[in-house]
């Protein structure tokens, strides 16, 4: 790969990792209000709307129909996996906490890590290996105490958790598939199909009523996650296209130091 193509894949991945740092504490201030698939929906909705918007502008609105196979299959399996993905992270903020939301999310980047492993034949030096194993013994001294609460009494954490890996694992499938979409889409376009499928599918289950109910403080949290949608996938998407799956991944992992980082400034706020 060239340096160049490297060192700003790097710093795209570092924006999305800083951006989706921020973002338990936007939804931690909406749960409770707005359900999951609410807050969901008004973020792919708004993101759909500006992509959409510049795409057609400069006249470069895809066409998935003209797909040839198998990436109209992909492309149904980022839009599940990535909503999914969205839907029950917003679900495991409310039941856990956003800093440990924040970190059980970081098994995605292991999930993607081993698939552009197997999938893509990425290989992998020594101090990846080292990062790789230090991020496990950080997660395992990150759960040390937490494991009797996991199983315990307080089932929301432990039914939180779980949920919050389940979604860990769809955005790995959402992951994937988005590198194999890129190689024919460039990343607005396949993150507009991605933005207008995840719209369509919460539709039904979307109630924006609620809305109403959001004071200035709220307002705000949903504008921030929703523009958190733009920033952290755009860079993310570009950075995908430019790097390896394999470092990518391994960079963004470093989100939870920012959201630790939110945590101890939030009271201030």
């Amino acid at each position: 790969m060239h340096p160049q193509r490297a060192r700003l894949a790097f710093a795209l991945a570092l924006l999305a990792a800083l951006v989706w740092g921020l973002l338990p504490m936007g939804l931690w201030l909406l749960t409770p209000v707005l359900d999951a698939f609410t807050i969901t929906w008004c973020r792919f909705l708004f993101a759909a709307l500006i992509v959409g918007a510049l795409l057609a502008r400069k006249g470069s609105l895809p066409r998935p129909w003209r797909l040839a196979a198998p990436l109209p299959a992909l492309l149904v399996v980022a839009i599940v996996g990535l909503t999914i993905n969205y839907t029950l992270f917003v679900v495991g903020v409310e039941l856990t906490t956003p800093a440990i939301a924040q970190v059980v999310t970081q098994l995605a980047s292991l999930f993607l890590l081993f698939g552009g492993l197997f999938v893509f034949g990425e290989r992998f030096g020594r101090l990846q290996w080292l990062g790789f194993t230090v991020l496990l013994l950080g997660l395992g001294l990150f759960f040390n105490k937490r494991l009797p609460l996991l199983f315990g009494a307080r089932s929301d954490l432990g039914l939180g958790v779980l949920l919050l890996t389940i979604g860990a694992l769809t955005w790995a499938c959402y992951g994937l598939a988005q590198k194999r979409l890129l190689r024919h889409l460039s990343s607005p376009q396949t993150l507009w199909l991605l933005y207008v499928g995840g719209a369509l599918l919460l539709t039904p289950l979307a109630q924006p009523t609620h809305l109403r109910a959001l004071n200035a403080t709220q307002i705000w949290a949903l504008v921030f996650c929703c523009f958190n949608t733009l920033i952290a996938y755009g860079a993310y998407a570009e950075a995908m296209q430019l790097g390896e799956v394999a470092r990518v991944s391994a960079t963004v992992t470093i989100s939870p130091l920012f959201t630790l980082l939110a945590g101890v400034l939030a009271p201030a706020w």
